[in-house]
C-alpha cells in the first residue's frame, strides 16, 4: 500500500482493500446533539466538511437547512460518498483541502473529523492557517480531535498545547469534552475530544 498519506493513492489503496478504520459508519452522537442544540444557528448556513470520506454527516447537516459542501481528494473516498448519500451526493466534489476555490467562501461552519490527524505532522501549521483563512469571522471550526502522543500514524495525534499553538492566534475555544468510550472507534478510543473554536474577527 501507499505509504504517503498526504497523497490520494493512499487512501484510494486503502478504501479499496477495506482497510478503513476511521469510518464510523454513522454520524456520531456528539455531533447529532451539536447539529441538533444549535438548529436556530446553522440553518442556511454554509458548511464546509474536508476530508469527508464516506460523508455519513452531509446528510446530518443537510436535513439541519444547511447548504454543505463536502470535499475529497480521493476518487474512491468520494465514490463512497456519493453511494451513501444518494440524492444528496451532489453536495460531495473532489478538491484538495489546501488548494480548491469557491467562488462563495467564507463559510460559516467548518466540520473537523480525521482530517487533522490524516495529514503528515509537517502539514499542521498549514492547516491551521487554512481554517481560518476559509472560515468566516465569528464562524466555527467544530468537531473532534485525536490526543495521543504516537510517533507513526495515520493517525497521527496531537496534544492540547500542539493544537493550541495552530489555533489560538486566530480562535477562541468555545467547548472541550471527552467522548465517550462507548462513542468511540477503535483506532480513536479513549484518545478523541469534541471541540468547538469561534474564529474570531480580526486576525
Amino acid at each position: 500500500m501507499a505509504q504517503d498519506s498526504s497523497r490520494p493513492d493512499f487512501w484510494d489503496t486503502r478504501y479499496a482493500a477495506g482497510v478503513t478504520p476511521w469510518d464510523a459508519r454513522c454520524v456520531p452522537p456528539m455531533l447529532a446533539a451539536w447539529v441538533a442544540a444549535q438548529a436556530a444557528r446553522l440553518r442556511g448556513a454554509r458548511v464546509l466538511i474536508p476530508g469527508c470520506g464516506s460523508g455519513y454527516e452531509v446528510r446530518c447537516f443537510a436535513e439541519a437547512g444547511c447548504e454543505v459542501l463536502a470535499i475529497d481528494f480521493s476518487d474512491a473516498a468520494l465514490a463512497a460518498a456519493r453511494r451513501e448519500l444518494g440524492d444528496l451526493g451532489h453536495l460531495v466534489r473532489k478538491a484538495d483541502f489546501f488548494g480548491f476555490e469557491d467562488d462563495a467562501t467564507p463559510f460559516d461552519v467548518i466540520y473537523e473529523r480525521a482530517l487533522l490527524c490524516a495529514l503528515p505532522r509537517g502539514q499542521w501549521p498549514d492547516w491551521g492557517r487554512r481554517v481560518a483563512a476559509l472560515l468566516a469571522p465569528g464562524g466555527l471550526l467544530a468537531g473532534f480531535y485525536y490526543f495521543d502522543d504516537n510517533v507513526r500514524g495515520p493517525p497521527f495525534g496531537i496534544n492540547a498545547t500542539a493544537l493550541e499553538a495552530l489555533l489560538a492566534t486566530a480562535f477562541d475555544r468555545l467547548e472541550d469534552s471527552i467522548v465517550p468510550d462507548e462513542q468511540c472507534l477503535p483506532v480513536f478510543a479513549g484518545k478523541e475530544r469534541w471541540q468547538v473554536w469561534r474564529r474570531r474577527a480580526s486576525l
